[in-house]
């Protein structure tokens, strides 16, 4: 039951993962990053998700260590996702890149360690190395970021594990209704990255007439359509009352006929680069 700010999914190896969590991309590293993750703490969140490009580890490693101390939850309350960068893909250097997070975050272990972008050529072994990171209890949980479908195929292929989460940009400008289908057939948990599509439909018209309905923001009114798609999701802020506001979304629940309202936004339309074409 998605009904409260730690509401787990279960992922196929039998880990719960939050429903729900914060995304610090782009979030400055120092006091910025390590305020924004404390409070998001104190407030109930229980998930983070950061990678190695982001270059804010240390900060969220010391916002973790703040908000442990104030709240007087453990370690193992909490769920951190870092991203293994395309600079350092491969088997070895996969590997190094690994204890490099866990240093800069000064944690023992991971939760969730993703692939950050399929690069092509180099992804798989990268995935051996997840494997391997896996198989030695280093981590809780692996899987990959922006895979489309042929990718996740590819990778499969030769997997001895299959990812257990595929992190996208998805909102609803941006559906994905077919890698979303091929996921739930797979037991791949999705999760989106830019939800709110960096703030581009916070101003659209349908939603405003669904948020008035239920008296909340656009930007609930997107999070719960997400949720209701069992899709996770990681919105990102810096600002307290927004930390708050974006997590009261286990109060109401949007209708069969809002969520096809929502979904009917869809454009096909990124913010990010296509998978199939970036040059980083």
């Amino acid at each position: 039951m998605k009904n409260n700010l730690q509401a787990c999914t279960t992922l196929h190896n039998g880990i719960k993962m939050p429903w729900f969590g914060l995304g610090v991309f782009k979030v400055e590293e120092g006091t910025e990053v390590i305020e924004a993750v404390k409070t998001a703490i104190l407030k109930g969140y229980r998930s983070i998700d950061t990678a190695a490009v982001y270059q804010n580890e240390e900060g969220v490693g010391e916002g973790i260590r703040q908000g442990m101390i104030e709240t007087g939850i453990s370690r193992e309350e909490l769920f951190i996702t870092s991203k293994v960068w395309n600079a350092d893909f491969g088997y070895e250097t996969t590997l190094d890149a690994y204890e490099t997070s866990l240093k800069k975050l000064g944690l023992d272990y991971l939760d969730l360690y993703l692939i950050h972008w399929p690069v092509e050529g180099k992804y798989k072994d990268t995935w051996r190395a997840l494997e391997t990171i896996y198989t030695e209890n280093r981590v809780k949980a692996i899987g990959v970021s922006n895979f489309h479908i042929h990718h996740l195929k590819d990778v499969m292929k030769d997997a001895t594990i299959v990812p257990m989460v595929n992190q996208v940009e998805f909102h609803p400008k941006l559906t994905q209704e077919d890698l979303r289908a091929f996921c739930q057939q797979n037991n791949i948990q999705l999760e989106a990255w830019s939800p709110l599509m960096q703030g581009q439909l916070l101003d659209d018209v349908k939603l405003k007439e669904i948020a008035e309905i239920h008296g909340k923001s656009v930007a609930q009114i997107i999070l719960r359509w997400d949720l209701q798609n069992d899709v996770v999701t990681i919105p990102k802020s810096i600002n307290e009352h927004r930390i708050v506001e974006n997590a009261a979304i286990f109060d109401f629940e949007l209708s069969a006929e809002e969520m096809e309202k929502i979904s009917s936004l869809n454009e096909n339309k990124r913010v990010g680069p296509d998978p199939d074409n970036f040059d980083f």
